[in-house]
């Protein structure tokens, strides 16, 4: 909701605090998993708005860096997703719901990530508009 000056108003972000939460070594394969399947996400929505890759983002020729497979973005982009991906865990976690590591291989991983025993390009001079 904006103002009548057309801002957005003050927002402090108050996210549930998962700090204290540990999360088990197992869980880890889960939230790679979970960040490359977000990153995926997030770029099939692009593409199906008309995005495509582009070598800097611009909102109005609808290109951006980052359409690329998950497995070639940046360490840095990659993290991103992944502490996304973490904080979620933690927040189930936190409420009191349990995760564990699957008796049997899942279906439609074909990376073989998820199953026991599992261990677990960035834009360069480009001006954001």
């Amino acid at each position: 909701m904006k103002d009548r000056a057309g801002q957005q108003p003050p927002w402090t972000p108050r996210p549930v605090d998962t700090e204290d939460v540990k999360v088990p070594e197992s869980l880890y394969a889960l939230i790679e998993v979970l960040a490359e399947n977000a990153h995926d996400n997030w770029a099939r929505r692009r593409l199906s708005e008309g995005w495509r890759y582009g070598p800097c983002r611009s909102d109005s020729e609808k290109t951006h860096p980052l359409l690329i497979p998950y497995a070639d973005l940046s360490h840095e982009e990659q993290e991103a997703d992944r502490v996304l991906a973490l904080e979620t865990v933690k927040l189930i976690l936190r409420y009191g719901y349990t995760l564990h590591e699957p008796a049997h291989e899942v279906r439609g991983d074909p990376a073989g990530t998820l199953h026991p025993g599992s261990s677990g390009h960035a834009p360069h001079g480009c001006d954001q508009e």
